[in-house]
């Protein structure tokens, strides 16, 4: 069921009072959206009349919760754990019988029929667009957590990461802003690399002072204990790299960090031998925003995510499984590989007739694209109708993993323009 009609007639006698109508609501829903039609003056063509109509109009949960109310003001209303309509609590949809307020302001003589349409948006798997890497006034960053919600909202992003240096404290009172999920982090600043810690509001027993080794693997270890997913920041940085000898502390790595430039095409580089090592890791990309007026822009570069829905816990879960890919912008080009059921993150048993799907789109004139492999570069495409690219590719039985590359290629040089998490083959 997606669609519900009421049809529904206010007596006269009604006119001055409220009133509920109920409404069926289904499980495993993220949204409902309520709007209504009525005419609103009375008379015909070529009768005009001044008797005006007026039905207001506000909602109750299943447990007849008071929802919202919006008079006569909007025809539409929704509500959802994510987004609501201004005025309307933003709530999970619990599955019973909701019901509809019905204000019967002015209804004329005979009574007036109301035509309530209820549409159900069901929860499923989407792509989400984040910048997993932002700073705000809580540490050096110019605007508030709720300024920056609206920058990212209004940059197309549907998820930021508030990463402040050290302190936690902005973690326990995140704005709830329609449209946008921030997640809690924080980056671990320290003078021999720097982490984001994901998904906990205080990843620190106490503060996040470490002097050494052991100290810092002790931090480490608590964040994690705590469901804490951890990244290593901008690896090769020239400023502040990762300087530490573990390289066990972090389930992932940023290899996108502002601005393509060399020490995130030598952060790529280092990724890829990690994964030559064995190794199942993750990336990652943020802007590390800080302030307007900079040639670091918040949502360049962009995370972009599968994820089962917009809560940060799944956004996290899917990042923790390298369910993702990262490009230059929202509207940048957007990479896809897959293995038959299996997409970027998975990992597959290998078999001879393995096969790849890759697929791009957003492509322009001068992008290569590239399917880059334990074995190596294993393929280069270049030729693109309307900027779209779909083949398919045999899996040999030398490869441990796969991902995709597009890179853009100006007066010789090669710039990343968008990076894929693998698919690793199991043998």
């Amino acid at each position: 069921m997606d669609k519900h009609v009421i049809l529904h007639r206010i007596p006269k006698e009604a006119e001055g009072t409220y009133y509920t109508i109920a409404f069926p609501v289904p499980g495993g829903l993220e949204r409902i959206s309520v709007s209504y039609s009525y005419k609103r003056l009375s008379g015909g063509w070529g009768r005009p009349s001044r008797n005006l109509s007026v039905v207001d109009l506000g909602l109750l949960d299943a447990g007849k919760r008071f929802l919202g109310w919006s008079g006569s003001a909007r025809s539409m209303v929704f509500v959802g754990p994510y987004a609501s309509t201004s005025g309307y609590l933003m709530k999970e949809i619990e599955p019973g019988q909701w019901h509809i307020i019905v204000g019967a302001y002015k209804v004329p003589d005979g009574g007036l029929d109301v035509r309530y349409e209820i549409e159900y948006t069901p929860k499923s798997p989407r792509w989400l667009a984040g910048d997993p890497h932002v700073h705000s006034s809580a540490s050096d960053g110019q605007h508030d957590a709720a300024a920056l919600a609206k920058k990212a909202h209004d940059a197309g992003l549907d998820f930021i990461a508030l990463a402040n240096h050290n302190n936690f404290a902005e973690n326990l009172h995140l704005p709830v802003v329609p449209g946008i999920t921030l997640l809690p982090a924080v980056e671990w600043t320290h003078y021999r690399g720097h982490m984001n810690f994901y998904g906990v509001s205080m990843p620190f027993h106490n503060s996040f002072v470490a002097n050494s080794d052991e100290e810092m693997l002790s931090l480490v270890a608590y964040a994690r204990e705590k469901g804490g997913l951890v990244s290593v920041n901008h690896p090769k940085c020239t400023l502040c790299p990762y300087l530490w000898d573990s390289g066990s502390t972090f389930d992932l790595i940023e290899v996108w960090n502002g601005p393509m430039r060399k020490v995130n095409s030598d952060a790529i580089a280092w990724w890829h031998t990690q994964l030559m090592d064995g190794r199942k890791l993750p990336l990652i990309g943020g802007s590390d925003y800080h302030r307007d007026l900079s040639p670091v822009r918040i949502a360049h570069p962009v995370t972009k995510v599968f994820s089962v829905s917009p809560a940060a816990d799944d956004i996290l879960d899917a990042i923790a499984h390298g369910h993702s890919y990262v490009t230059a912008s929202v509207g940048g080009i957007a990479p896809d590989l897959r293995c038959g059921s299996a997409m970027m993150g998975d990992s597959v048993a290998w078999r001879e007739d393995l096969e790849l799907s890759v697929s791009a789109s957003g492509l322009q004139p001068g992008v290569q694209v590239k399917l880059v492999t334990s074995g190596g570069a294993a393929a280069v495409w270049n030729r693109f109708s309307g900027g779209v690219f779909h083949t398919r590719t045999p899996v040999l039985s030398s490869w441990r993993f796969a991902y995709l590359v597009a890179v853009r290629v100006v007066f010789g040089r090669q710039f990343v323009r968008a990076i894929t998490n693998p698919i690793y083959f199991d043998h």
